[in-house]
């Protein structure tokens, strides 16, 4: 395992998902720590070219800015991890994975999550990287 990938505390490797979330997208909030909509500011991990807009998937870290919400949580950066996507991707068993939204969880800098439980299925790429989400998931898809 990389220092990098040590760092973040990442348990499992990421599998190839196609990236559906481009810089500045608007995600859900699919848990209870009062922030309603979110917006994607910056991808961490991301290796890109020079003038491309970076994009995360299903199981990424990224730094999101809250858009609706509690007051004492606007328009303050956040770490949060993408749990679901609009955009089909599909798994090694040949099975293809489309959710109705895109959402993401608010998390501390460790990967630990902010909220006491989430709303909605969660992507099971994103528990198997994230174990610590797995705790308080109720659906796993």
């Amino acid at each position: 395992m990389s220092k990098v990938a040590r760092r973040r505390k990442v348990e499992g490797v990421k599998p190839k998902i196609t990236h559906g979330l481009p810089v500045r997208a608007r995600l859900k909030c699919a848990d209870n720590t009062g922030a309603k909509l979110l917006m994607i500011i910056g991808v961490h991990g991301y290796k890109g070219r020079k003038d491309r807009v970076p994009t995360a998937s299903v199981g990424d870290m990224v730094t999101v800015v809250v858009k609706r919400g509690k007051y004492d949580l606007m328009h303050k950066p956040f770490k949060a991890i993408v749990v679901r996507q609009r955009m089909p991707y599909r798994r090694k068993n040949g099975q293809w994975v489309v959710f109705e939204d895109n959402a993401a969880v608010l998390v501390n800098d460790d990967g630990t999550p902010r909220g006491s439980e989430f709303r909605g299925p969660i992507a099971k790429e994103a528990i198997e990287r994230w174990p610590s989400l797995s705790v308080i998931s109720a659906q796993v898809v």
